[in-house]
């Protein structure tokens, strides 16, 4: 099998000199749970050269119904290492690196990324990732899901700290919507990966009003002042 055959849906979408240039990018997805093992899965067989996955957790029961890359089998396993095995089983084209550590640690290490993505459930750790970003000149992609709705941003020049004036404790979660938000962020990010358009500093709230109908609201985030 040859990278050509593998990816043949994408060159005939691109051609193959954008996703050859995938080959040289790098990115890092922070969380391997709901969103995390819904980002690893699209975009680790994209065709990005080498993907890193941070997460200090281990599996439980309650995760594998919204965690869509986890079996009962996996219970108890590091989450980080066992997605960079489904990616690496589902891939032979990409490195898959697995960091079975807190972001505070992580980022330590002092990697370069073309992208970073946000797949936490923590506000103060999203923070963290925002000024990790800034200081290291790396732009992130926001995402976070509650009951039927969800929100994404591509995080470059706005301000992040607007979400820490909430103290919201997040209540229940289905997972058709971890997975549609993941793959809204996925597609942000594949976009840009490959040198095509991508909004960056709006947020996208998606919910569902009392008649069922899907609305998706779009608002400016404000940008840091220096």
């Amino acid at each position: 099998m040859t990278p050509e055959e593998y990816f043949n849906r994408q060159i005939q979408l691109w051609g193959p000199k954008v996703q050859q240039s995938l080959q040289s990018k790098k990115i890092a997805i922070i969380g391997a749970g709901g969103l995390g093992s819904t980002l690893a899965m699209a975009l680790g067989t994209s065709g990005i050269g080498e993907i890193h996955i941070v997460d200090f957790d281990t599996i439980s029961y309650h995760n594998i119904h919204r965690q869509i890359a986890f079996t009962l089998a996996d219970e108890g396993k590091s989450k980080a290492k066992t997605v960079v095995s489904l990616i690496q089983s589902k891939n032979p084209f990409v490195k898959a690196v697995a960091f079975d550590m807190l972001f505070k640690d992580f980022k330590e290490i002092e990697n370069t990324y073309d992208l970073i993505l946000d797949a936490t459930d923590n506000l103060p750790v999203r923070g963290e990732i925002d000024r990790y970003a800034k200081e290291v000149e790396t732009p992130w992609i926001y995402a976070s899901v509650e009951e039927f709705n969800g929100q994404v941003c591509f995080f470059d020049k706005a301000d992040f700290q607007v979400f820490n004036i909430s103290d919201h404790k997040p209540g229940g979660i289905t997972a058709p919507i971890v997975m549609y938000i993941g793959s809204l962020q996925a597609n942000l990010a594949l976009r840009y990966l490959a040198g095509l358009s991508a909004v960056k500093d709006k947020l996208y709230y998606l919910y569902f009003n009392d008649e069922g109908e899907l609305i998706t609201q779009k608002f400016g985030m404000p940008r840091i002042i220096a």
